[in-house]
């Protein structure tokens, strides 16, 4: 049955405000869907927030257990495409007593571990909203500059159309160029295909407002020192606490 909704948009919307993303797979059914993949995709950009757990680790012996990890963590490598492995929390995640008791003690360790985590939460979320914040800052300023740097190879009169086509045709090396021009860290720009297909709808570049370097001034002081006071704020207030669990 279809949707009436954009599956992908929706799972990015809350990947963007969720704190913490729990995947969970089944011992006994490791297969990673067309769906799934998609979804892991999606999340690829928030994988710092992702939670593997493998569930219902009781109901197969050490020997079992060991193949099914190894399993899908293979899976789970070739969908992530990460250089750092993936954690994954066994265990039994529900309050019915274990079926096979061999690995009671692995599970309860790995138990503690996600509690731990999940424990840590306010503290890290904290941190990454201030990350994010000094992310969104930085692409502001990088968008700006684009902006400033394309109107700038724009002629006054004749030969807009043309000019401003061959500027969009040939964009990557226009955003390697300014990047060394106003010395903008490469990583900090926006992605390739999605700007280009933005600055086709705009009929003239040239119209784009003058760059206000005072704003940009501001924007590098907050950097620099107001998030250096947010940060330690932040560290104060999220002091650990005492375990609920």
């Amino acid at each position: 049955m279809g949707r009436d909704y954009d599956f992908k948009k929706v799972i990015q919307w809350f990947a963007e405000r969720a704190d913490c993303i729990i995947v969970l797979f089944d011992a006994h059914k490791l297969d990673i869907s067309d769906e799934l993949r998609n979804v892991l995709n999606t999340l690829r950009p928030h994988q710092d927030k992702v939670k593997v757990l493998l569930n219902k680790a009781d109901q197969v012996n050490s020997q079992q257990l060991m193949r099914v990890y190894g399993a899908l963590m293979w899976q789970l490598g070739k969908v992530l495409n990460t250089p750092e492995v993936c954690r994954v929390y066994v265990g039994s995640f529900w309050d019915q007593p274990l079926v096979n008791t061999e690995n009671a003690a692995l599970l309860a360790r790995e138990k503690e571990d996600l509690m731990n985590e999940l424990s840590d939460l306010p503290r890290n979320a904290a941190l990454r909203r201030i990350n994010e914040l000094v992310k969104r800052t930085r692409s502001v300023k990088v968008h700006a500059y684009i902006i400033h740097y394309l109107r700038k190879q724009m002629p006054y009169t004749f030969g807009k159309k043309e000019k401003q086509q061959r500027l969009i045709g040939r964009l990557e090396n226009e955003f390697v160029q300014c990047a060394r021009r106003y010395n903008l860290p490469l990583g900090d720009f926006p992605n390739l295909d999605e700007f280009r297909t933005n600055l086709l709808q705009i009929k003239d570049i040239s119209k784009f407002q003058k760059l206000d370097k005072s704003l940009v001034k501001e924007m590098d002081r907050v950097l620099a020192n107001d998030i250096a006071k947010l940060l330690e704020k932040c560290s104060i207030q999220t002091a650990p606490m005492d375990d609920p669990y």
